[in-house]
């Protein structure tokens, strides 16, 4: 492979880690907001409860959040912190993954405890269990467990081609400009660039 299509692949590669790992992100945000799970209640308290996935799953909004922060900070961090948002990436979707499988595949009577309770006002999930006729589940979880393994694959990705990215810190440095002979007095803008530049102004 020459080293020109060895360079080619380098910003393909930190492009296409930060927008799956964003895609991720942004697909655990949405699905928070979502239904994903409905509740059909015997008895005197009859009726159809919807569980959003916020709720059947707490920590899905916050490190939904997470991973679209993750995702933003990568386009621009060095080496080390690469390796290090990989591993986050991989662990945040073993964590999200794990938990939505289990509500997504088993639908325990604790996912949905918090939304019958709200509405029943009876707590504890051995109390709460008889009051369930049916738990059944919408594509939401599915959506969202495709979603991790993505972001598992994504952080992977990033630990295998991050030493390859091209660095980008020297782009948002403040390059030193050289010092230029002063013609006549200096003004304020004129005294403010030098001290940003880290020179005396009165030199």
């Amino acid at each position: 492979m020459s080293g020109q299509e060895t360079g080619a692949r380098r910003p393909r590669a930190r492009l296409l880690s930060v927008l799956l790992i964003l895609l991720c992100g942004a697909i655990a945000v949405i699905s928070s907001t979502q239904t994903w799970l409905t509740v059909s209640l015997t008895g005197s308290a009859a009726h159809t409860l919807t569980v959003a996935g916020s709720v059947a799953v707490p920590v899905l909004t916050p490190l939904g959040l997470a991973v679209l922060a993750l995702g933003a900070a990568l386009s621009i961090v060095g080496t080390v912190l690469r390796y290090a948002f990989g591993i986050l990436s991989v662990a945040i979707a073993v964590v999200v993954g794990s938990l939505t499988a289990v509500v997504a595949f088993t639908h325990p009577v604790s996912a949905v405890a918090r939304t019958v309770t709200d509405a029943t006002g009876i707590t504890g999930n051995s109390a709460i269990a008889p009051l369930i006729a049916s738990i059944s589940a919408s594509p939401w979880p599915v959506v969202t467990l495709v979603a991790m393994a993505a972001l598992a694959f994504a952080g992977v990705f990033v630990l295998v081609t991050a030493r390859t990215w091209r660095s980008t810190g020297r782009r948002y440095r403040t390059a030193a400009a050289p010092a230029s002979p002063a013609s006549g007095p200096l003004d304020a803008i004129d005294s403010w660039d030098d001290l940003s530049r880290g020179q005396d102004p009165t030199g």
